[in-house]
């Protein structure tokens, strides 16, 4: 996938091409609580692949014999350095940037399956974009999902469990962080389903707006 990088007044066109998207589930305070979930004791990883990526203005195709098939806006950690066993404190070192991410999931399969990769896994189902942004502090970060203009989740990544330097740390004990790999970081509360025809919006400060349509 092609996508813009923004480092200062420095911009670069990139093929983004992940070896891995790993996805941190329950990892806002008021969203745990929303899904009825206590607060995890470490990170909570998930995988989605390669495939689910569409960029901003692409076409989220809704899986029709399901009744959720929910947003979930996040913030993206895009890596720049391979990396094993970082410290949390030389964590955003190996840091591209960051970015936006629709963390779409079939909410009927994540409750029946017991594990989450169908029920994130569809092709469309991992919306990126619209660019990449290096320099950012992630530990303030705006983050809004609206969905055909109403805005359903407004909060700060200051309402992260693990913050960013957490997550990579935590990831990166477990296994290799490859360039290009991203990180999405959990979803605030307002989560909520997609019908199609709807366009879902996510917006964070510094980044810029993801924006993609809902088709059968």
């Amino acid at each position: 996938m092609r996508i813009p990088v923004v480092h200062g007044a420095r911009t670069e066109e990139i093929e983004l091409v992940p070896s891995k998207i790993i996805g941190i589930g329950q990892n806002y305070r008021a969203h745990a609580l929303e899904m009825g979930k206590g607060i995890p004791q470490e990170p909570l990883m998930f995988l989605k692949p390669r495939s689910a990526m569409i960029a901003d203005g692409g076409r989220i195709v809704r899986p029709s014999k399901y009744d959720r098939v929910d947003y979930e806006g996040e913030l993206g950690v895009v890596i720049g350095t391979r990396a094993s066993h970082v410290s949390k404190a030389d964590a955003l070192d190996v840091v591209m940037g960051f970015t936006c991410v629709n963390d779409v999931t079939v909410r009927d399969l994540q409750k029946t399956d017991g594990q989450w990769t169908r029920a994130k896994g569809f092709d469309t189902f991992c919306p990126l974009g619209p660019r990449i942004v290096g320099g950012l502090d992630p530990s303030k970060l705006r983050i809004a999902t609206r969905v055909n203009g109403t805005t359903k989740q407004d909060s700060s990544t200051s309402d992260l469990i693990f913050d960013v330097p957490t997550l990579i740390a935590f990831v990166s004990q477990h296994m290799t962080l490859e360039v290009g790999d991203v990180i999405s970081t959990g979803t605030p509360a307002g989560v909520g389903n997609l019908s199609i025809g709807d366009l879902v919006e996510v917006e964070i400060e510094g980044i810029g707006v993801l924006a993609n349509v809902v088709v059968a």
